[in-house]
């Protein structure tokens, strides 16, 4: 096979937390020769960017507290919203997201994981906030997911009529392949913390209540013994002489 010139230009979304700090990173003009290289070269630059455009996060949210996250959408984008929590209490949590005016969106009150699918009506900043305030001393781990839009196109020409060589349509089957095997990696990661979670509060219980049931079989045992040695003692009668 001779050698073409591959041009793979990837473009990364930027994502937008509670500070307003902006995270963009570009990966640009990769060319490579060779159709070996080009694979190589097209999977790694792939690899980072699934890294990168996953807008996921997991955080710490205290009793009685809020957090709220913001992301500017252009109209017509659709989008979604999947979050789970992953330790604490009784792993629920309020949920609630906004348009640009204030406008609810989405609302559910102590869900344990709930995903929710919308396409922007408007312009500007979305919020998207989880709310731990019905719990007094119980503090959460939340996982979120915030996609987006579509991922961008592999190739330049992935959306055209044209036709892709046998080497971009192998690149854009490993990639698709790529993402769905990160989906279940990170739904398999959650499910299994969550359940080490779940597995570590019950040892905890179990070995509290075993402490409380041997102090208070230490503290019948005694008592028992206290009581039959009570029973058993030789009283000492005390004799009194009356004198004439």
């Amino acid at each position: 096979m001779s050698n073409h010139k591959v041009a793979a230009t990837l473009e990364c979304i930027r994502f937008k937390v509670r500070s307003g700090f902006y995270f963009e990173a570009w990966l640009s003009d990769i060319r490579m020769y060779g159709s070996f290289r080009v694979l190589l070269q097209v999977l790694s630059a792939q690899l980072l960017c699934v890294w990168v455009l996953g807008s996921e996060l997991t955080f710490e949210l205290p009793d009685n507290a809020k957090q709220c996250f913001y992301e500017d959408i252009i109209i017509g984008t659709k989008c979604t919203l999947e979050f789970q929590v992953v330790t604490g209490g009784h792993y629920d949590v309020d949920c609630r997201l906004e348009d640009p005016e204030g406008t609810t969106l989405y609302k559910e009150m102590k869900k344990q994981y709930d995903s929710f699918t919308f396409t922007a009506a408007k312009n500007g900043t979305y919020k998207f906030c989880f709310s731990n305030e019905f719990s007094t001393f119980t503090h959460k781990t939340v996982y979120f997911d915030f996609q987006v839009g579509d991922d961008p196109p592999l190739f330049p020409n992935e959306n055209r009529v044209t036709a892709l060589t046998q080497m971009e349509s192998a690149c854009v089957s490993i990639h698709e392949a790529l993402k769905s095997v990160i989906d279940y990696q990170t739904h398999f990661r959650l499910r299994e913390a969550q359940g080490r979670s779940r597995a570590e509060d019950l040892n905890t219980r179990v070995a509290f209540w075993s402490i409380g049931e041997a102090i208070i079989l230490l503290v019948v045992s005694i008592s028992q013994v206290v009581l039959l040695r009570s029973f058993f003692s030789d009283r000492k009668t005390t004799t009194t002489r009356v004198g004439s």
